[in-house]
């Protein structure tokens, strides 16, 4: 298994590129796709792409919410005393790499955000705090985890297609959740992925006496994260103490979990902002004072930056896909080989390779949906099934695609190349999990 992870590893830091090198190579290759395949007018194809640039700023912006509100509630001092104290129980490399992963894949079934964020952290603190543990590859198990949030509470398409007043509600109805993350299949899918995937991971590890790379533990000694973002807040002033006002925090907390409250209560659908908003109103609560929030908050929004700059581009390259056609060629090149069993297994195929140029599962079910849902309804396939597929090709894809590791690398302070060669071996092992459980939902029933 060493050998495999070598290989990998020594191949993606000879060749493999830093994230926004690959985000524009997969535009130029969208373009020239679009002009070849699709037989589109280059200047229609660049036009497509300037539009569609900027076509996503709202959802760019709750990514951005969720991610910065996710660290927040991670870092929160409940939180850290927990991971400490988790921390405190593991002594091994293999069972800190075992622990990491669990802790991405617990927190990122919870919540896509959070547990994002959340693996990296202990992960961090494992590597600190464990002697002998192989960084790169700790940092990579904890992002593996992410894998989960595909079956998880904040999967996107299977929240999207149980709310009333979905764009394909006409040509679907409502799917509810007990026919998609809730359902016995995807349960025990979800739950061979928690017990196996770290179990892999573990054993990616390097043997003892073989070399390992740890931390450098040089790069967080500076780190000061319980500093205020301003020098005169430790001053004893009316403004410094309104700052660290326990008080306001409880009160705007509280309004905001009263809002929660009467929203469910009147039958409100739980979407992305709405997450969002319990996110940053728990957060609030937890860190106890508004300067102490937004200190964290601050943190938060560096390990960020690389996907406000990125996600613009995979606009632009979903535009180029949408606007030429080339997502419903790629599409149906897959299902004209599909039968009424064997549409689901190639719908996760066909989304695997459409989530390279588009890592949204809003954004890939706004072009991929439509037409999946009618080949479902055209050959009598399961129309759950066949959503849930598009979701866990997402999720599949995600543990290569360069855009979603950036919080990860930006918290470990790695570089893509460094996790590159294990995520490869981790998507094939999860790909199988994925096949398997999609072929035999879909033949079973």
């Amino acid at each position: 298994m060493q050998n495999i992870a070598g290989f990998f590893t020594e191949l993606m830091r000879k060749y493999l590129p830093d994230s926004f090198v690959i985000v524009i190579g997969l535009t130029i290759v969208t373009l020239i796709l679009a002009v070849t395949v699709q037989h589109q007018n280059p200047i229609e194809s660049i036009s497509n792409w300037g539009h569609g640039f900027w076509s996503l700023l709202a959802f760019t912006t709750q990514m951005a919410v969720i991610l910065a509100c996710g660290y927040v509630l991670a870092n929160a001092p409940v939180t850290d005393r927990l991971l400490d104290r988790i921390v405190s129980h593991v002594s091994a490399p293999r069972t800190a790499v075992i622990v990491a992963t669990l802790v991405g894949g617990i927190g990122s079934y919870l919540n896509w955000g959070f547990g994002l964020v959340i693996g990296g952290v202990i992960a961090k603190k494992l590597a600190m705090d464990v002697k002998g543990v192989h960084y790169p590859l700790i940092i990579a198990s904890a992002y593996s985890g992410f894998t989960l949030y595909g079956l998880g509470l904040s999967a996107t398409i299977p929240l999207t297609i149980a709310t009333p007043g979905h764009a394909l509600q006409k040509s679907m109805d409502l799917i509810s959740l007990g026919q998609t993350i809730f359902s016995p299949h995807m349960l025990v899918t979800a739950a061979v992925v928690l017990i196996t995937l770290p179990l892999l991971n573990a054993a990616l590890h390097p043997k003892p006496g073989q070399p390992v790379k740890e931390i450098n533990r040089s790069l967080f000694n500076s780190d000061k994260s319980t500093v205020p973002v301003n020098e005169d807040l430790a001053e004893n002033t009316v403004a410094s103490r309104i700052n660290s006002s326990r008080a306001l925090s409880m009160i705007i907390g509280a309004l905001g979990i009263a809002y929660v409250v009467i929203y469910m209560v009147q039958g409100g659908a739980v979407d992305l902002n709405l997450i969002n908003f319990i996110i940053l109103f728990l957060g609030i609560i937890l860190l106890g004072t508004p300067i102490l929030y937004v200190t964290k908050l601050n943190e938060g929004i560096k390990a960020i930056s690389g996907i406000i700059l990125q996600f613009p581009f995979y606009a632009g390259i979903m535009a180029i896909m949408g606007g030429s056609g080339l997502v419903l060629t790629i599409s149906q090149w897959f299902v004209n080989i599909s039968t009424e069993q064997t549409l689901p297994f190639w719908g996760l195929v066909s989304s695997f390779v459409i989530n390279f140029f588009a890592p949204s599962a809003g954004g890939h079910w706004v072009i991929q949906g439509p037409f999946m849902i009618e080949a479902a309804n055209t050959l009598g396939s399961s129309l759950a099934q066949t959503s849930m597929s598009v979701q866990l090709g997402n999720a599949w894809n995600d543990l290569v695609q360069p855009f979603w590791i950036m919080p990860a690398l930006a918290l470990s302070k790695l570089k893509l190349k460094d996790i590159m060669g294990y995520t490869v071996i981790m998507m094939v092992w999860v790909g199988l999990i994925y096949i398997v459980s999609v072929l035999a939902w879909g033949f079973l029933g």
